[in-house]
């Protein structure tokens, strides 16, 4: 049974100060476990990525073989008609992969449900900045690294930065640091959500996640 959950966050400027605006999210998650959910999606996501352009070649797509390698009687030797056969050196594979789509499906209610729940599970670690965007105005680590400090935000564990829009210093400002990754709000997936230790959000990233995931 699905039952609305509503979550309220406080919301800091890029100096760590606490301001007095506060964003609410209601969300929709699963009475029971919802785990099973989370299961498919992910699962549902690493499937996705599989190219499956693996590919072995048969006994007619071998080149050669054409013709007999030693006549059919009178050598005491085993009948054999190409040397490009699956039992001879360099010949065709036996059943061997070939290119194929691995893609699973998922419902859209499912998805939305499962980020939801894992929105919701993770609560504890999200933290809003309002103005991120537009406060990176140069492409220096430091510089983000010194507002995650302002923040109370440690660099160190996995940080997930959900912003609307990617700024090109905020790009280069993150692509550094190895524990960080930046992905807009209307890229956001379960995977990067159950990897990430901490979470940033801005204010206009929670409106996007509101008409996207949460309606």
């Amino acid at each position: 049974m699905v039952v609305q959950k509503f979550i309220t966050y406080n919301v800091v400027n890029t100096d760590g100060k606490l301001l007095t605006e506060e964003q609410k999210l209601e969300v929709k998650v699963l009475e029971e476990s919802g785990n099973y959910l989370l299961h498919k999606d992910i699962l549902r996501h690493n499937v996705n990525k599989r190219q499956g352009t693996v590919s072995s070649k048969t006994r007619s797509e071998v080149r050669g073989g054409g013709r007999r390698p030693r006549k059919q009687k009178g050598t005491g030797r085993a009948r054999a008609g190409s040397n490009r056969s699956p039992l001879w050196k360099g010949g065709g594979v036996i059943f061997g992969p070939k290119p194929k789509e691995y893609k699973i499906k998922l419902n859209q209610k499912e998805r939305k449900i499962a980020l939801q729940t894992l929105l919701y599970n993770k609560r504890k670690n999200i933290s809003i900045i309002k103005d991120l965007e537009e406060s990176v105005k140069s492409p220096k680590t430091t510089q983000f690294v010194k507002l995650c400090q302002n923040c109370g935000i440690d660099t160190n564990q996995k940080l997930l930065v959900v912003v609307s829009q990617k700024t090109l210093s905020l790009k280069l400002a993150t692509q550094n640091i190895k524990n960080v990754e930046l992905i807009l709000a209307t890229n956001l997936n379960t995977l990067s959500l159950l990897k990430a230790q901490q979470i940033v959000l801005t204010p206009l990233a929670i409106n996007e996640i509101k008409e996207m995931y949460c309606g």
